[in-house]
C-alpha cells in the first residue's frame, strides 16, 4: 500500500510538472515584438495598398457573398495581413480566433492534416457564433498534390458553413481543380510611394535617427516587399546610431551602388586578372554574394542604352550563371564565367564596330548560350 501511494504521489507530481503553464506567463509587451508583427495592419483600413482588391472583398463581405479566395503574389505584399483583417471584420476582435483556422508552412501539410484537422474544424459548429468559419492555408503551394486533391473534396462538402483562403507565392503550384473553386486575387509588389509613407511613419513612431539616403537605400533594397522594409529598418537601427546609406548596406551585406559602379567599370574596361582580383577581394572583405552583385549589375544594364539584342543576350547569360549558383557551384568559378562573358562581348562589339557607343556599358552575349564562346573565337 505504501509503495502504491508513493507511486501515485510521484505520478501526480509528474503530471503537475508537465502541465502547460501558458496561462501563468505574463503578456508579451508590444515593444518586444519584431516590427513586422508590431505594425501588422489590424483592420482593412490600416492596409496601405491594393485598394481595388480591398474594395471588392469589402463589398463581398457586406453582401454576405464571400467566396473561397486564392491570394498569390511575391512575399511581403500584404496577402496574410489582408485575410487576417477580413477575419476580424467578419467575427470581431474577440471572436475571430475561435472561428478561424490558420495553417502555415511550419505545420504538417500532408493529406492527414486535410482529413483530420481541417475536416474536423470545418465540420463542427461553434455555439453562440454566427457567420461562416474561415480556414486560412498560408504557403499553400507547399502542400503535396495528394493533400490538394483531398482539400478539393473538403471545400465542396463544407462550403455551406466554411470559407477557405489559399495563400501562395506561385499560383502554378496550385492544382487547377482548386484554382477553379476560388476567386483569385494577385498581390503585386507594393509601390515605392506606398512603402515610403509607411516607412516614414514608423521611423517617427520609433524615433529612429534616419537620413534621407538611408530611407532611399531601404526602399531600393526592398523591391516592393514591405516585410523587408521593416526588417532592414529594425536591424539597422539596432546596429547603428544613424540609419544612412552606408549603415543600411553594411547591415544587409548587399553591394552599394558605388560598389556596383566600380565592379561594372572593371568588367567593361579592365583585364581578366584585375577584374577577378577586384571582385574576389570585395567579396572577402565585405561579405558580398555574387548573386547580389549580379542583381546590381543587371539593374545597371536595364538603364543602359544598347541594342535590344545585346540586352536580351545579357539577361540570358546572367540567368544561366544564376542557375549554376543556385545549384551549388562555387562562386569563384562563376566569377570567372561572368568576366569571360564581358570579355567575349567586348571583342564581339569591337569586331562589329559598336565599341565606340557608351564604352560598352552593357554585357551582351550571343543567344547560343554555351556555344557563344566558340563562335566568338571562330570569328
Amino acid at each position: 500500500m505504501a509503495s502504491s501511494s508513493a507511486a501515485a504521489a510521484a505520478s501526480a507530481a509528474g503530471a503537475v510538472a508537465s502541465a502547460p503553464v501558458e496561462d501563468e506567463r505574463p503578456e508579451v509587451s508590444p515593444d518586444t515584438l519584431p516590427w513586422v508583427e508590431k505594425y501588422r495592419p489590424a483592420t482593412m483600413d490600416d492596409l496601405i495598398a491594393h485598394k481595388d482588391i480591398l474594395g471588392t472583398i469589402n463589398r463581398l463581405i457586406d453582401n454576405g457573398k464571400l467566396p473561397h479566395l486564392l491570394f498569390y503574389g511575391p512575399p511581403g505584399t500584404g496577402k496574410t495581413s489582408t485575410i487576417l483583417a477580413c477575419a476580424k471584420r467578419l467575427h470581431g476582435e474577440r471572436g475571430w480566433k475561435s472561428m478561424t483556422l490558420v495553417l502555415n508552412a511550419s505545420d504538417d501539410r500532408g493529406i492527414g492534416v486535410v482529413r483530420d484537422q481541417i475536416k474536423g474544424f470545418a465540420g463542427t459548429k461553434k455555439l453562440f457564433s454566427t457567420g461562416v468559419k474561415l480556414v486560412i492555408l498560408d504557403e499553400a503551394d507547399a502542400m503535396t498534390s495528394d493533400a490538394q486533391f483531398a482539400l478539393r473534396r473538403v471545400i465542396e462538402k463544407y462550403t455551406k458553413n466554411t470559407r477557405f483562403c489559399l495563400i501562395c507565392n506561385y499560383v502554378s503550384r496550385i492544382i487547377p481543380a482548386l484554382q477553379s473553386r476560388c476567386t483569385r486575387f494577385r498581390f503585386p509588389p507594393l509601390k515605392r510611394s506606398e512603402m515610403e509613407a509607411r516607412l516614414r511613419e514608423i521611423i517617427d513612431l520609433e524615433r529612429v535617427n534616419a537620413t534621407e539616403t538611408g530611407v532611399q537605400a531601404i526602399l531600393r533594397l526592398a523591391q516592393g516587399d514591405m516585410r523587408r522594409v521593416l526588417n532592414v529598418l529594425q536591424a539597422t537601427s539596432l546596429g547603428f546610431d544613424t540609419v544612412d546609406e552606408a549603415s543600411v548596406y553594411a547591415c544587409t551585406g548587399d553591394p552599394s551602388p558605388k560598389d556596383i559602379r566600380l565592379i561594372t567599370q572593371a568588367l567593361l574596361t579592365s583585364s581578366v586578372a584585375e577584374t577577378f582580383e577586384l571582385i574576389r577581394d570585395m567579396q572577402a572583405s565585405r561579405g558580398l554574394a555574387l548573386g547580389d552583385i549580379m542583381q546590381g549589375v543587371a539593374r545597371v544594364m536595364e538603364r543602359a542604352v544598347q541594342p535590344a539584342k545585346a540586352k536580351a543576350a545579357l539577361f540570358s547569360a546572367l540567368s544561366r550563371i544564376e542557375v549554376r549558383l543556385a545549384s551549388g557551384t562555387p562562386d569563384k568559378h562563376q566569377v570567372g564565367a561572368l568576366i569571360a562573358a564581358f570579355v567575349q562581348m567586348r571583342e564581339l562589339l569591337e569586331d562589329d564596330g559598336d565599341d565606340e557607343d557608351d564604352g560598352g556599358e552593357v554585357l551582351v552575349a550571343e543567344e547560343g548560350g554555351p556555344t557563344s564562346s566558340s563562335s566568338a573565337q571562330s570569328s
